[in-house]
């Protein structure tokens, strides 16, 4: 019998990165890639953390930045990912006030803080834009590569 099969976890690269515009099927499109990522490195657990906090930050980009371009990265830290997206744009991103709970956007930034571990906004030095970026932690605190 025929099959084909990816990756182990050693094969891995320790980082992905993809510069691009962003559309609306993009983060869609980029779930797929990080679950892809996080499987082949032992990290499945923390994808059901990771996936809709990429979501929300790919809609920041293709919501509010001109031209939609934005680099995501994914790199694997001892137990965990850190996802970044970067885009040109240097207005940080503000999360959703208590007050704004029954509006009908600005909870994106509310839903990765509850989903993550970490996340942050890194301006660029030069003040021409930012990082936003979340890490999620593995349940055992280390990946373990799949058998």
């Amino acid at each position: 019998m025929n099959h084909a099969t990816g990756p182990r976890a050693a094969d891995v690269e320790s980082q992905y990165h993809a510069e691009f515009a962003l559309g609306a099927h993009s983060a869609r499109h980029l779930r797929r890639v990080l679950r892809l990522y996080l499987v082949r490195s032992g990290l499945s657990d923390v994808a059901d953390a990771a996936e809709p906090a990429l979501t929300e930050l790919v809609a920041n980009v293709v919501r509010h930045v001109p031209g939609r371009r934005g680099r995501v990265c994914f790199l694997l830290r001892p137990g965990g990912v850190r996802v970044e997206v970067a885009d040109g744009c240097p207005k940080a991103p503000v999360p959703a006030e208590a007050a704004d709970a029954l509006g009908e956007g600005g909870r994106g930034l509310l839903i990765v803080a509850a989903v993550t571990d970490r996340w942050g906004v890194t301006p660029y030095p030069d003040g021409r834009g930012k990082t936003v970026w979340f890490e999620c932690a593995g349940k055992t605190g280390e990946s373990s590569p799949p058998v």
